[in-house]
């Protein structure tokens, strides 16, 4: 039985603070920019109209929520956004972003910890987590307090990793996730124990069947678990009971 990392959040607040000014070139290098698409399609699934709050959680350097208020292809922009997330260094990139797209005035970030959120009950309209709710110590919490924030009848999207159930792509992807990208990843961001984090968790995170269940019982329904890159990553969309 593989043993689970060491999820206490100074840990992993501290851990991704010393990759903040390296994360999001990692996320492209690594994912070869799949990552973008893998946001987008995860943002049409609110199938937004233009007038939500939206509430992105574990919010990293704010990607998710830029790319929410920005609309386009995706449609139309939320009307505002806050992120949370417990790393101050990741919020201050994300802040330079924010400033430097000038969303600064619509997009909000917030230090705090996704077990806790600092939110009052069903003040948000829509909410996201993007690779960040393996990331919790208690991830059903997490999805608890989502549900608490949310208004009934609000859309929910999660992307998580998953591991591939192909034969032969998924013998190829776990090489390369336990392997090469522990390598790339120490090379590009400085960091140690970052990118041999990443596998770990991956691999004690629950099954695709046992996290719709964790939704279903945080109070969400019509929860759905979609594969995507073949099931490299998991798209968890679910409505607010």
């Amino acid at each position: 039985m593989t043993t689970p990392p060491d999820k206490t959040p100074d840990r992993i607040a501290g851990m991704f603070d010393a990759i903040a000014p390296r994360y999001d070139l990692l996320n492209h290098v690594l994912s070869a920019g799949i990552d973008r698409r893998w946001r987008a399609r995860a943002i049409r699934s609110l199938r937004l109209t233009g007038r939500e709050t939206l509430l992105d959680v574990c919010t990293g350097t704010a990607d998710v929520a830029l790319h929410a208020c920005r609309g386009g292809a995706s449609g139309p922009p939320a009307a505002r956004a806050i992120g949370v997330d417990f790393a101050a260094a990741m919020l201050s990139v994300g802040r330079r972003k924010l400033r430097a797209t000038g969303e600064d005035r619509r997009i909000t970030l917030v230090r705090g910890d996704a077990t806790r959120l600092p939110m009052r009950d069903g003040t948000v309209d829509v909410a996201t987590v993007a690779f960040g709710v393996r990331n919790v110590e208690r991830p059903e919490l997490a999805c608890g307090e989502v549900a608490r924030v949310m208004r009934r009848g609000g859309r929910l999207a999660i992307l998580e990793f998953g591991v591939p159930r192909v034969p032969g792509i998924g013998t190829l992807y776990l090489w390369y996730f336990k392997c090469l990208l522990p390598s790339v990843g120490r090379m590009v961001s400085g960091h140690t124990a970052a990118y041999s984090y990443l596998p770990a968790s991956v691999g004690t995170f629950p099954s695709p069947d046992e996290f719709v269940r964790i939704l279903e019982q945080a109070g969400f329904v019509h929860v759905r678990a979609h594969p995507l890159t073949f099931g490299i990553v998991y798209l968890y969309t679910a409505v607010k009971r």
